[in-house]
């Protein structure tokens, strides 16, 4: 079983709940070392004074912040542990709010809420049910390796899944960070035929239809050159679409998707033409006589 990562008590009100969180997600990426090209010498970092190229211990290093005018602020840990949080084992929820009015870009991982303790499911099961029922989040603030967090609270199931967020402050302008923002400017023949091609490609969200492809083809990469053999190259990214190609390129697009979706439904329609097709356990008995029935028409005729 994982360690939680946090153990505390949920408050509103003056309820508490105590709760464990742990890691929701974990990225499989491939881990790379640095060499020196030509050689198996791995390349390490030090920490190193720049005016005389010694290395310095962890532990004679100081925190400081260019306050400008070539003036530094130094800062010793116990100073910064004067000012902040601490070591918090309290999340404390400060409103309930409609999932769908938070914009996507405030979050930041996801973790799994467990109850605390056998004791305190109870309590846990009531603020999870009365959530879903609801249909509420809960935004609190917690402090975590030294850090506070905003966090959105929701029930799954089961579960209460945490987001950590981010702070507004701490998201960016796109105004300010742009250089221009793209004007609508679409024909309306353009607008239509894109609208299609949106239609076309619709479906349900299923999480496993997705692969992390690149991360497939790094570790086919590794092994092929581990067995000595020949690189493939990929394929060069495709380049953008000419403006005065954009009608063509959508009604192409259109055409492809409808006739990709007609090649995945033959398999299945296919699958459930024989699924039907084969005999079920009435239809394997036979009758315990071998006679033959005879058609109805032909019963009525002898009548």
């Amino acid at each position: 079983m994982a360690r939680p990562i946090w153990t505390g008590a949920v408050t509103f009100g003056l309820v508490s709940v105590p709760v464990a969180m742990y890691s929701a997600t974990r990225e499989h990426e491939v881990s790379f070392h640095q060499y020196e090209k030509g050689t198996t010498d791995r390349i390490r970092y030090q920490r190193v004074n720049e005016r005389t190229g010694k290395e310095v211990d962890y532990g004679d290093i100081a925190k400081g912040t260019d306050v400008g005018g070539g003036k530094l602020v130094m800062l010793e840990q116990e100073e910064l542990d004067s000012v902040a949080p601490g070591r918090s084992k309290s999340l404390e929820l400060h409103a309930f709010v409609d999932l769908e009015e938070i914009d996507p870009i405030f979050y930041q991982k996801s973790y799994y809420l467990a109850p605390g303790s056998e004791e305190t499911a109870k309590t846990y099961a009531l603020l999870r049910d009365a959530m879903a029922k609801a249909r509420r989040a809960a935004i609190g603030t917690l402090v975590m390796r030294g850090k506070e967090y905003l966090a959105a609270i929701r029930p799954d199931g089961k579960l209460l899944v945490l987001e950590t967020m981010y702070f507004a402050d701490e998201v960016r302008d796109p105004a300010k960070e742009l250089d221009g923002l793209p004007r609508a400017a679409a024909k309306p023949a353009e607008m239509k035929m894109a609208i299609q091609l949106i239609d076309s490609m619709s479906g349900r969200w299923n999480p496993k239809d997705y692969r992390d492809g690149y991360t497939d083809r790094v570790n086919a990469l590794i092994k092929e050159k581990k067995a000595g053999k020949e690189i493939t190259v990929a394929d060069p990214a495709p380049g953008a679409t000419d403006v005065t190609d954009l009608m063509a390129a959508l009604q192409a697009s259109v055409e492809r998707a409808r006739s990709g979706r007609a090649a995945a439904r033959k398999p299945a329609a296919k699958k459930e033409r024989a699924k039907k097709a084969s005999p079920g356990k009435a239809s394997a008995k036979k009758p315990a006589t071998g006679k033959k029935t005879a058609p109805r028409k032909a019963a009525k005729k002898a009548a």
